[in-house]
């Protein structure tokens, strides 16, 4: 399965400051564990989904 993940420094002017987060933009929702788990590997305090 691949899925694109988008790291962010929100409330940042510049990289590296602020707060990181990952953002995952999804075709169709994944089953909750799926999504739990992605989150949990990327280690940031926030992971988003979307989907269109």
């Amino acid at each position: 399965m691949k899925i694109n993940v988008y790291h962010l420094d929100a409330f940042a002017n510049k990289p590296f400051e602020g707060n990181p987060a990952a953002i995952c933009p999804l075709d169709q929702w994944l089953p909750e564990q799926t999504m739990q788990a992605l989150a949990a590997e990327n280690n940031l305090s926030e992971t988003a989904f979307f989907v269109p």
